[in-house]
């Protein structure tokens, strides 16, 4: 019976802006992420045009991995790591992204973290831009929206691979790309927010700008990938896809075809670019209607085709449903920033994300029949409030269901014939949310002394998933009990 291969990449992942810290230490410069304040799960974090005093930024300190990573990478090691995906941050690098020559400080930090994780022999899979805009960008070029980014992207991704040359094999291009098919994707990824302060539900949306600063991250992703092929061939690159996997909420044909419709445009088209190397039939006829007119340039095609990636990775979180019946609020999934319906056979977390194993096997079956190319789920988790105990223990046996659950139907999908190489569960150590700005809503495997109020002394603590994934990692998967 098929099971995970030998040598399938078992780890965890993280985001430099959400558990690095050092914001501002050893002429790193800030990011979009270092303007956004600290929310809830009720009250959006907001977006500053400058940093206010008696204002919390959750990613100034996070957890302090800048200073702790050799403790924590040993943690992950223990765990029996084969894999660590983390994220470089572009601002370490080039502290405005428009410096002629990289910091030498921040080259020398991600070499130093590559260099402990192959002391331990875990392989490094780094995210070359994980939401993390140089703010100096959004101010001179309204983000990705101007054309200039993509050859600044590019010169930050080869100082990048000159240092690290020899000592990494796994890169990403984008986190999360098709993030930039939906309004969220103005602050998260395509730092078209200049000038705006304010709630980040509440930014400005134009989606002609949207997806004309899309269609820039595009062309730079290709360039780098291009660039790698043909300079560092050892090298293999990747996408990223937030995958929202859609179902009909009716057996109406309207409501499939609304789901069809959703996952074209939320999920296939970048990926269709990224993989195919151009853009679907179906993007030119939802451009025509929504009055979407991208300007190219000479060579933008041909670029797309010469820089297509090598595996696919993707995040699942859950599900929804589309519908084109009437429906209230209480029908609409909540706490998360991808919207959709409720599926009413689901159970949901803590922050109302609705909990669907059975949808990652489908989902891994649908991407890899389309593609047929490696597959890496390289964020999955759940993020839920965790108790410390007075004798420092934390019990999360919610989290051990929620990943035995997903792990299981990963197994399935191997056995229905997809190729998958990896599995890097999402915040494998507790780090700040992308989403709500909160270090209450906890992922990891190892519980960081951290908390909503900017407090703690960041001590690091093993919950019992630590034992439980590394029984799993031992055991290639086998053991889920």
């Amino acid at each position: 019976m098929n099971t995970f291969r030998k040598d399938f990449l078992w780890g965890g992942a993280t985001a430099a802006n959400q558990f690095e810290g050092a914001w501002n230490l050893d002429g790193k410069g800030p990011s979009v992420s270092d303007m956004c304040t600290n929310g809830t799960h009720d009250v959006p974090k907001r977006i500053t045009t400058t940093i206010e005093e008696n204002t919390l930024y959750p990613s100034h300190e996070a957890i302090d991995f800048y200073h702790h990573y050799k403790e924590d990478i040993k943690l992950f090691a223990e765990m029996g790591f084969k894999v660590f995906r983390f994220s470089i941050g572009w601002t370490r690098i080039f502290p405005t992204g428009m410096e002629d020559k990289p910091n030498e400080a921040g080259l020398k930090f991600y070499e130093d973290v590559v260099d402990e994780c192959r002391k331990y022999n875990i392989e490094p899979l780094i995210t070359l831009s994980h939401y993390e805009m140089p703010y100096a960008l959004v101010e001179k070029y309204n983000g990705w929206y101007g054309r200039e980014c993509i050859e600044l992207f590019v010169k930050y991704c080869e100082a990048v691979f000159e240092r690290l040359k020899g000592k990494v094999k796994y890169f990403l291009t984008f986190n999360e790309i098709n993030s930039g098919t939906m309004p969220m994707g103005n602050v998260l990824s395509l730092g078209t927010v200049q000038g705006y302060s304010g709630p980040i539900t509440k930014v400005p949306d134009d989606p002609k700008i949207r997806f004309q600063a899309l269609h820039h991250q595009f062309v730079a992703s290709a360039k780098v990938v291009k660039l790698a092929h043909e300079k560092y061939p050892e090298f293999k690159m990747g996408n990223m896809i937030c995958f929202i996997t859609t179902y009909p909420f009716t057996c109406d044909p309207a409501d499939l075809l609304a789901a069809q419709k959703r996952m074209q445009i939320l999920n296939w088209l970048c990926s269709d670019v990224q993989v195919r190397g151009y853009y679907p039939a179906y993007a030119e006829r939802y451009f025509e209607e929504n009055d979407i007119v991208i300007k190219k340039e000479a060579g933008d095609d041909e670029i797309l085709k010469e820089g297509t990636i090598d595996f696919y990775t993707f995040s699942y979180y859950m599900s929804g449903c589309a519908t084109t019946h009437d429906i209230t609020d209480d029908d609409k999934v909540k706490g998360n920033l991808t919207g959709g319906l409720k599926n009413p056979y689901l159970k949901a977390s803590d922050w109302g994300w609705q909990i669907d194993p059975e949808g990652l096997r489908y989902t891994l079956n649908a991407i890899y029949d389309r593609y047929q190319i490696p597959l890496m789920v390289v964020e999955n988790g759940l993020g839920a409030f965790d108790k410390l105990e007075e004798d420092g223990s934390i019990h999360d046996s919610y989290r051990i269901d929620y990943l035995r659950s997903h792990i299981e139907q990963m197994r399935e999908a191997v056995k229905d014939g997809v190729d998958l190489m990896g599995y890097t569960p999402w915040g494998c150590i507790d780090l700040v949310s992308a989403s709500t700005g909160e270090m209450a809503k906890r992922y990891g495997f190892i519980y960081v002394d951290k908390y909503d109020d900017g407090t703690g002394d960041l001590s690091r603590r093993r919950k019992d998933s630590f034992d439980w994934y590394k029984k799993v990692i031992a055991t290639n998967g086998e053991d889920l009990a």
